[in-house]
């Protein structure tokens, strides 16, 4: 198998790029990034882009995958709204037309979305209806797609906090850890979770919080 990951350096994407590279039914791992993973692995290529809004100059490579990993993301409030957009439906959007031009439409698609995704359009919350549309757009184009929506996704490995909001969690954890199956997840149990569906399929299209925890 050969496999493309977006977000390769942040805190989900990295874990679903270690467990690609250490598994022997994947050939080669294309991470499409701003910039480098600092990984040297035989397994490993590295595609460095600036523009994400057009990758038609590297629709070739990108055909080459069986599997992709849109594991790219922001927060809320730590973009302007455009930007916000872009990163969350744009970028993706522009990833799957040109597979889709490569005649790869068929290729297993595993998006990192969010808890609360509304397909609806009618949540007041940015980040519920962005990711609510991209789903959508996803879902219409690729047979084999499936969305992860996690709750509070706790860091496994230390890193600096986003905002207040997420140092406060991070403290909070073993309380939020109580609220229920759908309230939390970790870094590494929400990878392990993509990764497996993305190597081996599932016949669900939306795995919620709950849903990844029990798999894993």
């Amino acid at each position: 198998m050969n496999v493309l990951i977006t977000g390769a350096t942040g805190m989900v994407g990295s874990n679903v790029l270690k467990l690609c590279l250490a598994d022997k039914q994947i050939t080669q791992v294309t991470a499409l990034g701003r910039r480098s993973c600092g990984i040297n692995h035989h397994k490993l290529k590295e595609i460095l882009v600036t523009d994400f809004t057009d990758l038609s100059g590297i629709r070739d490579q990108l055909a080459l995958a069986d599997t992709v990993y849109y594991c790219l993301g922001a927060y809320t409030g730590q973009l302007p709204r455009e930007e916000f957009y872009q990163v969350n439906v744009t970028y993706p959007k522009q990833l799957s037309e040109q597979i889709q031009r490569a005649g790869k439409a068929d290729v297993r698609f595993c998006l990192l979305s969010g808890a609360g995704a509304d397909r609806l359009g009618e949540s007041s919350m940015t980040f519920a209806k962005d990711k609510g549309e991209i789903e959508n757009y996803l879902s219409l184009h690729h047979p084999n797609f499936h969305t992860f929506r996690p709750g509070y996704i706790y860091p496994v490995e230390p890193r600096k906090e986003p905002n207040f909001m997420y140092r406060v969690s991070r403290w909070l954890y073993p309380l939020i850890k109580l609220m229920g199956a759908n309230a939390s997840i970790t870094s590494v149990e929400l990878a392990a979770g993509m990764f497996k569906v993305g190597v081996f399929g599932h016949h669900k299209q939306i795995f919620e919080n709950a849903d990844i925890r029990q798999m894993v």
